[in-house]
């Protein structure tokens, strides 16, 4: 999709010149980004991350199990192959066809938990990115941004047309600043005032 959005705006690009030669409008104003090197920067990434890390560790011990279990019944069938009739061999090899089959299932099914849960994770992330891209287009009149990250066309460019630094401070700047800590020991109230603990769970 990414080539195909690219792909239609140098389109644009390439047919400005007519529209300009007709009504003589100010010249377009393109940069472009490393968005791989804005998300690394981005605040919250490594919380994001961290916390996905940690969420997986139950699946993958589920895919650990899964697959001890299945391993186990093959070792046993590959020793006790040679002395099953043909009828018991086949029966053991329908077992282990299906528990394959279940275990490649139920595997799909927890990439796809994991990936769902991913988007999850960075799509604050990724809507902050996409709303300071806006932000700094619009300041500066830039008519694209083009993303150099992950193949683009752009093979030659001027350095001074990359904002990915002025686009990560912005995004830093922009960033919920954390709470002041507070002080160690007891809060002292205003005098007449009493407080109420809320009751534990």
């Amino acid at each position: 999709m990414r080539h195909a959005v690219l792909a239609g705006a140098l389109a644009l690009f390439l047919g400005a010149p007519a529209v300009a030669s007709a009504q003589a409008p100010a010249a377009q104003k393109f940069a472009f980004i490393n968005s791989q090197a804005i998300l690394a920067a981005a605040p919250g990434r490594a919380e994001a991350e961290a916390q996905f890390q940690r969420e997986m560790e139950g699946l993958r011990t589920q895919v650990q199990k899964l697959g001890d279990s299945l391993n186990t019944m093959q070792q046993a069938f590959q020793k006790e192959e040679v002395g099953l009739s043909p009828a018991v061999k086949e029966t053991r090899l329908k077992t282990l066809r299906d528990r394959q089959a279940d275990y490649e299932g139920r595997v799909q099914k927890l990439n796809e938990q994991a990936q769902q849960r991913e988007g999850e994770l960075m799509q604050p992330i990724l809507e902050t990115v996409r709303k300071v891209l806006d932000e700094v287009r619009a300041e500066s009149g830039y008519a694209f941004i083009f993303d150099v990250a992950a193949g683009s066309f752009i093979v030659s460019a001027d350095k001074n047309l990359d904002i990915t630094d002025r686009v990560v401070s912005k995004i830093k700047l922009s960033a919920p600043r954390a709470a002041a800590p507070r002080p160690a020991g007891p809060a002292v109230s205003p005098a007449g005032v009493t407080t109420k603990k809320p009751p534990t769970q």
